[in-house]
């Protein structure tokens, strides 16, 4: 279960970010309802208040009214988050109901949305640590329809995990001491008693609010000094105290009239930065689905971007925005991006590297194996992939696309540049599986004798994570040698090499992935990836002989090792691009590649 105190509780509801009360236990200080009070019945009337009343009498706690529970282990778990609809609740008339029921009104209480934007709604009810000296009672129950009585009340309080009424013999205990200790004969201490309930129970003045840097002392002149910097944005009043995640302290603040909140947001050396409550929402909603833990955790904080003018210097992220730069978080820097819909979506900053994912080599126990594979395979790590299937449909889509896909051209080009009409025309049907979660379609060239030469392959794998892969192969040197001109070559130069692992990557990215759904729409739950490869194979008793014999890898100029089997190079970025910019992080990874495993000369101009 995840640990969190109340004030962790209040903080996260006053960002907006409900889903974070999840697996967390009810107890003396949470409760949760997954619907809300049906006001128009006097018993609901009676609930809200006796449940009001009793967080005023246990030392504060959140009422949250949109979250379902489960039992477990005796607990009751806030399972997950039903959402409310909005036009089902009027907050002034909560706020009107519990100053009405509960005497005396509980100070500083407040109910209030709790809304992510995601579709996450709740209303919540805060209830503060109230003067310990003051007992807060309601109307006694009526047991039935009608007017509630006026001349008697009732005690509620928070015990455990549930609300239950003081016993009579408690009461009267306690109304025995006041009197004891009043000195004052029984009739006349009971009038003071009533008295002093009364101007308890008056309209409370107007307190000063929570004030800047309020929670946190030991960074209450940081956020001040931040404020000073900012507050020309339209900083407000503080709405609520500040608190800490990780290493950022943050503070809650109103807007102007009509206008949405503020976060001011202060990270140890870095510069402040002030966002406007819909753009926060959108980074906390952006995270919400990683397994890594609290969103902001997951997807870092706002951090200057490239195109800031002053990027030392405060600034401010407006409710306007189109985009906003993230770093700090464990999926390392990345991108907020508002499409033209105004759906925000995270997106990697490009990162490369070597590190194989898991599925790296899925599809790869194929016999004979081929002497050479190019390989591109993107993992797209969205959330809620649960209900994702291949319709009959989508399949057929994808069946008569492949004959004219790139990956298609791209194997018809390498025989014709050599003379030969060998079209990978024919797809078929595996060798892989084929079914509502799995794809697998394969084109080859066959030579007169019937060995394999050539072959296009795609394979797509729809389960916790998807994944597509798209391969081109040279399964058998001679058997393609024999399909071509006499005199023509078969090693393959670094331009065919960046073409094909080009087609291989577009087809992996953007033709197989429409089988199965949109991407502009889905949310990521971890960053996408996506792996280009060369490796040379051949069976045990043939070992292969290198990249550099059947690549051409002159070009990158001096290198360790020709006869090496594998090079690999891991794309952290979003898979989705124009062609033109595609063709600029091909090329930008290889170089990459290539100096890593040796060839230190290699630049981009030579590609």
């Amino acid at each position: 279960m995840p640990e969190m105190d109340l004030d962790a509780v209040r903080a996260a509801l006053r960002v907006h970010d409900p889903a974070a009360l999840l697996e967390l236990p009810e107890g003396q200080w949470l409760d949760a309802k997954s619907a809300p009070y049906e006001l128009r019945d006097p018993h609901a009337v009676e609930e809200l208040a006796k449940d009001v009343a009793a967080f005023a009498n246990g030392g504060g706690g959140i009422l949250v009214v949109g979250i379902t529970t489960r039992l477990e282990q005796g607990l009751e778990i806030l399972d997950k988050v039903s959402s409310v609809d909005r036009s089902a609740v009027n907050l002034d008339q909560w706020r009107k109901l519990i100053r009405e029921h509960v005497t005396p009104a509980p100070r500083g209480t407040r109910v209030e949305w709790s809304d992510d934007g995601q579709g996450a709604r709740v209303v919540y009810i805060d209830v503060p640590a109230q003067d310990p000296g003051c007992l807060f009672v309601v109307a006694a129950p009526v047991g039935k329809k009608g007017a509630p009585r006026t001349d008697t009340v009732a005690v509620p309080v928070r015990e455990a995990d549930g609300t239950h009424w003081l016993p009579r013999t408690e009461l009267q205990r306690l109304l025995s001491n006041a009197v004891a200790a009043s000195g004052m004969p029984t009739a006349q201490a009971l009038a003071e008693i009533l008295r002093e309930a009364v101007a308890r129970a008056q309209p409370e003045p107007a307190v000063a609010g929570p004030q800047i840097g309020q929670g946190l002392p030991s960074r209450q002149q940081e956020i001040r000094e931040a404020y000073e910097q900012l507050h020309t944005a339209g900083l407000g009043r503080p709405a609520g105290e500040a608190y800490v995640r990780g290493p950022a302290a943050m503070q809650e603040f109103e807007g102007g009239e009509g206008q949405p909140g503020w976060v001011l947001c202060v990270v140890g050396g870095r510069a402040p930065v002030a966002v406007a409550q819909p753009v926060w929402q959108a980074i906390r909603a952006a995270g919400r689905d990683s397994a890594g833990g609290h969103p902001l955790a997951v997807v870092g904080y706002p951090v200057p971007g490239v195109d800031q003018a002053d990027r030392h210097g405060p600034w401010v992220v407006p409710p306007d925005a189109r985009s906003v730069d993230l770093d700090g978080g464990s999926w390392g820097a990345g991108r907020l991006v508002r499409s033209g819909r105004g759906v925000w979506r995270w997106e990697p900053a490009e990162r490369l590297g070597f590190i194989m994912s898991r599925y790296a080599r899925n599809w790869t126990t194929q016999q004979p194996a081929p002497q050479l594979r190019v390989r591109a395979l993107v993992t797209w790590p969205w959330a809620d992939t649960a209900a994702l299937q291949i319709t009959p449909g989508k399949r057929q889509d994808l069946e008569r696309a492949l004959p004219h896909s790139t990956l298609a051209g791209a194997v018809t080009v390498l025989s014709r540049r050599r003379g030969a009409e060998l079209p990978a025309a024919r797809w078929d049907r595996g060798p892989w599986r084929n079914t509502p979660t799995a794809v697998s379609y394969t084109s080859t060239i066959m030579a007169s004798d019937g060995r394999r030469a050539l072959s296009a392959a795609v394979m797509m794998s729809v389960e916790d994570t998807v994944v597509t892969c798209a391969d081109i192969l040279i399964e058998d040197v001679s058997a393609w040698s024999a399909l071509l001109p006499g005199d023509a070559g078969t090693q393959l130069g670094l331009e065919e090499v960046q073409a094909l692992l080009f087609a291989a990557w577009e087809s992996a990215a953007e033709t197989l992935p429409d089988a199965v759904v949109d991407p502009a729409r889905m949310r990521w739950s971890a960053p996408p990836t996506t792996e280009l490869r060369l490796s040379a194979e051949g069976t045990h008793d043939q070992p292969s002989p290198g990249l550099g014999t059947l690549i051409d890898l002159e070009a990158l100029g001096p290198g360790e090792d020709n006869v090496r089997p594998e090079m690999a190079v891991t794309i952290t970025r979003s898979p989705t691009m124009q062609r033109q910019e595609r063709q600029a992080v091909l090329r930008r990874a290889l170089v990459h590649m290539a100096r890593h495993f040796g060839y230190v000369w290699a630049e981009e101009e030579l590609l």
